[in-house]
């Protein structure tokens, strides 16, 4: 199978041929990626994207990699919802510090209906302080799907995390079916996906080829593919899970890229563990965003100024967004925090 012939847009993958891209030889398998990226990314830009966790712990959810469920006792602080000022100022410093998109994760089953309008306000504030904008808050039904499109919001995070097939081992609270269902919702509402899975929580390679599978044969590829080495937590079911053996995880990379050839696939949850080495293998594979910052909602990421001496070092700049005349940007970052200072959800959404 050529890279060439791999470079088209496919829905229509097997898992015979996704094990084979699995089972070449490393340094073929490395350059067919590479070759498809370059067909359709600038190879030395990286898409730099800050996470923030705006409601930590408590999850009703029992996912047996996460220190959030409340299913668990790993020592997590709690925190309610945050307030939409204070969101707003973290999406402003991580601007300042490089990301170009800010995403904003709470840790439910599915968002209520008093947390909606906060949730709406802080995309709203974020899209005009010039960022894109991206969320995780779970379940979504048609009409909050349609609520947030309409404030602006340009992804929308809800993970596969394996294949159909694994996935009751390590998830009982939600099917893969509500899952699917509201990237549909996601998809038809006009926003863009981000969905991708976790490698390291005891599946096979061909749990990890159904989930590759399961995202590229969906009617569209979802515009970010996070791939995330699982973060074991002590206190949660996966804390001694066997770890992840790098080149099998620059594989899940290079496989991903091949197989979605115009998606940002992300190198996610787990770059603590890296070295700089392993980072500038899987840049090379084909991985082309990260998460840029000191924290993945409430776990380790290298700090932004290591990010920057690597990508110094490699070569690599942070790929770029258009944005505003500055005048006119830096009226709209005020003009929203002024709206938002005024209004009467500038407080605590937990609190009523």
């Amino acid at each position: 199978m050529s890279a060439t012939a791999t470079a088209v847009s496919r829905h229509d993958w097997t898992l015979a041929e996704v094990r084979s891209l699995f089972e070449l030889p490393f340094n073929d398998l490395l350059f067919q990626a590479q070759t498809v990226h370059r067909q359709h990314f600038d190879p030395n830009r990286v898409q730099v994207s800050t996470l923030l966790s705006i409601k930590t712990g408590a999850c009703p959810e029992d996912c047996k990699y996460c220190p959030q469920s409340g299913h668990y006792n790993t020592g997590l602080d709690k925190e309610k919802l945050l307030e939409v000022q204070k969101v707003l100022e973290e999406a402003a410093r991580a601007k300042a510090i490089g990301s170009t998109r800010f995403c904003m994760g709470a840790a439910w089953k599915h968002p209520s209906a008093k947390d909606m309008p906060y949730v709406l306000q802080m995309v709203e504030g974020v899209k005009a302080l010039g960022l894109e904008t991206c969320m995780t808050l779970g379940k979504l039904d048609q009409e909050q799907t349609r609520a947030l499109a309409e404030a602006g919001l340009d992804y929308y995070n809800h993970n596969l995390d394996t294949s159909p097939e694994f996935y009751g081992n390590i998830i009982t609270t939600r099917t893969y079916a509500d899952r699917l269902e509201t990237l549909a919702y996601v998809r038809d509402a006009g926003m863009k996906i981000c969905s991708g899975g976790i490698l390291g929580m005891g599946e096979s390679l061909d749990d990890r080829a159904g989930l590759l599978i399961q995202l590229a044969n969906l009617p569209e590829h979802p515009e970010s593919v996070p791939i995330n080495m699982l973060v074991k937590v002590k206190g949660t079911p996966l804390a001694e899970a066997q770890d992840v053996d790098p080149f099998d995880f620059i594989r899940m990379l290079a496989v991903a890229r091949i197989m979605m050839p115009q998606s940002h696939v992300r190198l996610s949850a787990g770059r603590e563990q890296m070295n700089e080495q392993m980072q500038a293998l899987a840049f090379f594979a084909g991985a082309n965003s990260i998460f840029y910052g000191e924290k993945l909602l409430t776990t380790a990421n290298p700090q932004a100024d290591k990010d920057m001496q690597l990508f110094a070092r490699l070569g690599i700049q942070p790929e770029a967004r258009e944005e505003h005349d500055d005048d006119v940007h830096q009226a709209a970052i005020e003009q929203a925090l002024v709206e938002q200072r005024d209004s009467k959800l500038f407080y605590n959404a937990a609190s009523v």
